[in-house]
């Protein structure tokens, strides 16, 4: 495990932004290939590809991410090939957030790794933690859902529109709501081309 304080920061260790000046180069150096890749035309599929190559810690292959997208640093992403992500997802990667294969993520999708103290006093000082996030492969995430730091969802499973997911979600199944409870397995006779 490295030093940088994103590595330490990765496996929950408590920090204040302030006091770590490593975070802020990370970020700026985010945000300026962010500010690239958002501006980019819908011709420019190469450039993107590059700008994305650059700002994750990996990309797979035939990975499509349609701008506006946000995050705080990119390197703690990783996203397996064949995965869709919308418009408008936004990324919060003060801890890892790995992202399978072949999942569909839809428009303004939130997946949010930091967390900050529920008592008062250290909030108020700064204090924050983050817990990685970890999407297996052929996950779809309906329309603004919102993932919550230390969340697992296994293969194969779909997460409804709107949904919060605040806990682990096993694979193959379907879960809804807020909090995100499994409803149904994801298997069954309504499936495209069957």
């Amino acid at each position: 495990m490295g030093d940088h304080p994103l590595d330490r920061l990765g496996r929950g260790a408590p920090y204040r932004y302030d006091d770590e000046p490593e975070l802020a180069v990370a970020h700026a150096r985010a945000q300026a290939l962010l500010e690239r890749y958002n501006a980019t035309r819908h011709d420019e599929q190469n450039a993107r590809r590059a700008l994305l190559d650059e700002l994750f810690g990996a990309v797979g292959e035939r990975v499509v991410v349609k701008p506006s997208l946000r995050c705080d640093y990119g390197t703690p992403i990783t996203i397996g090939a064949g995965t869709f992500i919308n418009y408008d997802c936004v990324m919060l990667d003060v801890a890892p957030i790995a992202i399978g294969a072949d999942c569909q993520i839809a428009s303004r999708v939130q997946l949010l790794t930091a967390e900050h103290p529920v008592d008062p006093v250290p909030r108020r000082a700064g204090w924050e933690s983050a817990r990685p996030i970890t999407i297996g492969d052929n996950v779809w995430l309906g329309g603004g859902v919102i993932v919550c730091p230390g969340v697992t969802i296994g293969n194969d499973s779909v997460i409804g529109a709107g949904s919060v997911v605040t806990r682990d979600i096993p694979p193959g199944v379907v879960a809804v709501g807020n909090p995100a409870r499994v409803i149904r397995g994801a298997s069954d006779s309504s499936r495209l081309g069957t």
